[in-house]
Parts: C-alpha cells; sequence; structure tokens
C-alpha cells in the first residue's frame, strides 16, 4: 500500500461509528427540516410521464435470478411507457397520506436525500437533454437541452457504455436533507439509500427486458458542473445506464 495516500475512508469508518453511552446527544429542528422534494419551477419544460401500466405476467424470481448488468446495447429507443415505469420503480411514490408519501426503497429516517437526473440520449418523443425527475408530480422537468452524451462519458471516466445507453442516470445527494437528523454520520446513511435504488435499478431493468449496469468510477465535479450542483450541499454520487439490449 502507498504510504502517501490519506486513509480518509478509514478514517471516516471510525470516526462516524455510533458507541453506547456515548450517541449524539441533539434535538431535531423541525423548523429547519430540509424540504422532501426538490423541483425546478423555471425548467424549460415539464414532461407529465404516463401513469406506469403494470404487466401482471412479470414473475419475480425469474427476475432476482437473471439479473446482471449490460454494457452494450442497441440503438432502438426507449419507449416512454419504459421510461415511466423505470422512473416509477426505482423511487416512486407508492402509499401517499396527507402528509408523507413512501416510495418504492427504503431510506434512513424516510428522508430520502437522493435526486435522479436522467439524461435522455434516445427515448421516444422526448428531445435529448438533461433533465431532472420530479418525484412528487411523476414528470420530468427539462434543464438543458442537447446531446451530453459526450459529457457523461467523460464524467464516467470515458467508459463508453455511457455513449451508448438510452438514458444515464445520474444521482445526486442532497446532504442536509440526511444531516439534518444523522449528523456526520448521515454519509454512511446516504451510500446505504442509493444502493437500494441501485438494486431497484437492476431489478426493474431485467423485468422490462432492459440493460441495465451501474457506475461508482465517476468524476464528481465534472458531473456536478454538468447538472450545475455545488458538490457540497448536493453532489453525484452514483451513475446507471440503461437501454434496450443488443438482440442475439
Amino acid at each position: 500500500m502507498t504510504k502517501n495516500l490519506e486513509n480518509y475512508g478509514d478514517n471516516f469508518q471510525q470516526k462516524s461509528k455510533y458507541i453506547r453511552n456515548k450517541l449524539p446527544q441533539y434535538i431535531l429542528d423541525w423548523g429547519n427540516k430540509p424540504k422532501t422534494y426538490k423541483t425546478y419551477p423555471d425548467a424549460i419544460k415539464k414532461i407529465i410521464l404516463p401513469e406506469p401500466s403494470f404487466n401482471k405476467a412479470i414473475k419475480f424470481w425469474s427476475v432476482i435470478k437473471n439479473r446482471h448488468s449490460t454494457r452494450k446495447f442497441s440503438t432502438e429507443p426507449l419507449l416512454m411507457m419504459e421510461l415511466s415505469l423505470f422512473l416509477y420503480g426505482i423511487s416512486g411514490l407508492n402509499r401517499i397520506f396527507p402528509q408523507y408519501a413512501f416510495r418504492t426503497v427504503p431510506s434512513a429516517g424516510g428522508l430520502y436525500p437522493i435526486e435522479i437526473y436522467p439524461v435522455i440520449n434516445n427515448v421516444t418523443s422526448l428531445e435529448k437533454g438533461v433533465y431532472h425527475y420530479n418525484i412528487q408530480e411523476h414528470s420530468l422537468e427539462l434543464l438543458k437541452e442537447g446531446n451530453f452524451r459526450s459529457k457523461v462519458t467523460e464524467g464516467c471516466l470515458d467508459q463508453n457504455m455511457t455513449f451508448t445507453s438510452a438514458v444515464n442516470f445520474i444521482w445526486t445527494a442532497v446532504i442536509e436533507r440526511s444531516k439534518w437528523k444523522y449528523l456526520q454520520r448521515c454519509y454512511r446513511y446516504i451510500y446505504i439509500d442509493a444502493g437500494h435504488i441501485g438494486q431497484n435499478f437492476y431489478l426493474v431493468a431485467e423485468a422490462l427486458g432492459l440493460g441495465a449496469c451501474t457506475i461508482g468510477a465517476i468524476y464528481d465535479d465534472e458531473l456536478n458542473i454538468l447538472l450545475e450542483i455545488d458538490g457540497i450541499n448536493e453532489t453525484s454520487i452514483y451513475v446507471g445506464v440503461l437501454g434496450k439490449k443488443i438482440k442475439e
């Protein structure tokens, strides 16, 4: 092991431990609880996604057994309904109450710090560009128009699968949503939350017969610049690629 590398991972793991009889003592400030949902009121355009239509013939255990990573995609476009089902499956609202809503994935403290930015490359009826998934309304907010394949690919250490996929999903974390309750330990929960979404990402893709792969090797700040976020209060943490499988 190289001796001059800072052991920041080891340090974080030790410093964020919970120790019996030494738990942090604090009171939650409900008046300053960060907003649960992020929206873009000034988006170029808002696209309401079609209501998900579920195929009851899909077999759960086949999905579990056959889940795998796909890194090569066909040039066939993704359908709008497939994208709608996909977004719902990885983080949609599934149980809605007057003051709160649960989602298709768990989250520590029900705080849901993860935001989803689909970068559209090849979807029917959708122009290419950078979008934000408005979870509360099940809609897409168009933030930037244009072809951003190369930018995302560069931000993912030049991995070609991001260039050929139909959609690249950039997941970010709004840190204060979790830090409000969990202080410095929030980072542990944020990454666990991202993992929950990542597993749904694979399972929904398999259920729909689509190819998917997740990417942890990213140039954080390059993706942050693309999304125009500061990398501190909100930062890129994970990427997923999605597309039609190449027919054998």
